[in-house]
């Protein structure tokens, strides 16, 4: 009987707290990471949602939770691997009339892909939330169609017109203001100003630091392996802490824009990403619940029945 690793196909995108993992410092115990590199990573969302082509992905949560309430076969860890805010994610045409996030309503805004992208939840949330935008109020224009494709739409939302650009439109003023795009028009600006800063104030008065990205594992993998959750948590926990060592220590060489976001965070929170589902049950139930009232989720979401339960209890 062999006692080789079991490997495991698996995509993450390289970032500081996963490195070790990537560049093959650390494995988890019993099993093998084979890294598939998949340049541009909602690809990968959508070919696991769609024919769970991987043992393990890194997958947007919003997306993980409306594929698992349609059926798809993978649960997850509590990895939460990527997190930031979203009040920079909005841009406005000044010419639009829009000077206040409320000035939205009646418009159409336009979202970056799907409805059920993450950001987009998140930007809607921050609108709702902390500016007291009625989303109903508002018709939302779509570039790109949603990785589940049995989910259905809510009648306020559309999509962009063939042959039209969603970042033409923003700089036109044909849309109002645009979440998840990028424009270096003249015309088009942040909704929000001073957004890293009005995030982390959001951080201090409210505990707001959502997440966006988590790890998910093939059901069979999991059924198959009883040890693979606890092993890949292990893992990627112990590859963070190495990364927050160097972090703490201002010992990474080329600082990234998240490395920067990471160490500011760190100084109010300390730890700037938390695994494990206890130190992520409010920011968690915020997130279903804006996917709920944004209509993405049809039914009630207990957190416990969306991970696996071998890491229940886990924290790192």
């Amino acid at each position: 009987m062999s006692n080789s690793p079991r490997t495991l196909k698996t995509v993450t995108r390289t970032q500081g707290n996963n490195a070790a993992l990537k560049d093959g410092r650390l494995q988890p115990a019993g099993f093998r990471f084979e890294f598939e590199e998949v340049p541009v990573l909602p690809q990968a969302f959508r070919r696991m949602v769609r024919s769970l082509e991987f043992d393990v992905c890194e997958m947007a949560l919003t997306t993980y939770l409306t594929a698992r309430e349609h059926g798809v076969a993978f649960t997850a860890l509590p990895i939460f691997l990527v997190r930031g805010f979203h009040h920079g994610a909005i841009l406005r045409n000044v010419k639009a009339g829009i000077t206040t996030p409320k000035d939205l309503e009646g418009k159409k805004v336009g979202v970056n892909r799907g409805y059920t992208v993450t950001t987009g939840v998140w930007a809607r949330a921050i609108l709702e939330d902390q500016y007291g935008v009625d989303l109903d109020k508002i018709t939302w224009v779509l570039s790109g169609d949603e990785h589940v494709q049995s989910w259905q739409a809510p009648g306020n939302v559309i999509p962009l017109e063939d042959g039209k650009s969603m970042e033409d439109m923003l700089a036109s003023g044909e849309l109002s203001a645009a979440i998840g795009v990028s424009s270096d028009h003249p015309d088009v600006q942040p909704l929000i100003a001073n957004a890293t800063e009005v995030g982390l104030q959001a951080l201090r008065s409210s505990g707001h630091y959502p997440i966006n990205h988590l790890i998910v594992v093939r059901n069979d993998v999991l059924k198959e392996n009883p040890d693979v959750a606890v092993s890949v948590f292990n893992a990627f926990a112990e590859s963070k802490r190495l990364y927050l060592e160097q972090l703490k220590a201002g010992s990474i060489n080329k600082p990234t824009a998240i490395d920067r976001l990471h160490s500011k965070v760190m100084e109010v929170i300390g730890d700037p990403l938390p695994y494990g589902i206890e130190p992520n049950r409010k920011v968690l139930e915020e997130l279903v619940c804006h996917a709920t009232r944004q209509q993405i989720l049809r039914k009630p979401v207990q957190l416990n029945d969306v991970f696996a339960k071998a890491t229940w209890n886990l924290t790192g």
